[in-house]
């Protein structure tokens, strides 16, 4: 009896080990600031630049187009990788049993909360439109495959990137509801996918508050003279 509670103890432990590196190494990971590193590359500090985000949009409308591009692609691989690949190698380090969706998705967040206050730039970031749609694909694919589609939609007819990004996190909040997510994860994993969808949407505040007064910036499709 003695010997089934003390591995019980150290089952205890190395599950608490596994979700304290997992958490750790994806806000890390997270609050990598690859807009800021490219745009410094360049010889310029994209905070004292446009809207002073350190995110794609700003980066390709301030610094350039495939430094843009680039900074996006980053800050998604940063998502995908906190919900597919942290959460294996902190199993592996901690050689704590499978935790499942959960210590994915926990991962995932942890990798947003990263981006959005990163540690390296005083816990000042981005806004994690990027970064939550790569942890996204690794949970929900075809959720993202909708939201995109509502993204694309809303940005080809108003030319507006932050309306675009907040349709397609209230499409997300809606998607995860679907009863198969419910059936396979339960109650909790629509849950925190629509908190993560809401905190999107507040970071989002000021480009609201700057659409209710006629000031925000509509996307150029032509380069100025």
């Amino acid at each position: 009896m003695q010997i089934i509670r003390v591995f019980a103890k150290l089952s205890r432990m190395t599950t608490t080990f596994l979700w304290l590196t997992g958490g750790v190494a994806a806000y890390l990971l997270g609050s990598i600031p690859f807009g800021f590193l490219l745009s410094k590359a360049c010889g310029k500090d994209i905070r004292t630049l446009g809207s002073g985000n350190i995110g794609a949009t700003n980066v390709f409308r301030s610094v350039s187009k495939p430094l843009g591009i680039l900074t996006f692609a980053l800050d998604f691989l940063k998502g995908f990788a906190g919900v597919r690949l942290i959460p294996m190698l902190a199993a592996a380090c901690t050689e704590a049993p499978d935790a499942g969706m959960g210590i994915a998705v926990f991962c995932g967040a942890m990798t947003v909360i990263g981006h959005n206050w990163t540690c390296f730039l005083g816990f000042k970031g981005g806004k994690g439109i990027a970064t939550s749609a790569g942890l996204l694909l690794g949970l929900t694919p075809a959720g993202v495959g909708l939201a995109f589609v509502a993204w694309l939609a809303l940005f080809l007819s108003t030319r507006y990137v932050s309306v675009a990004s907040i349709g397609a996190a209230v499409t997300l909040a809606a998607v995860v509801w679907w009863p198969l997510h419910l059936a396979s994860h339960g109650l909790w994993f629509p849950c925190v996918l629509t908190l993560l969808a809401l905190l999107a949407i507040w970071k989002h505040r000021s480009n609201i508050a700057r659409l209710r007064a006629g000031t925000e910036s509509r996307f150029n499709f032509r380069k100025n003279k």
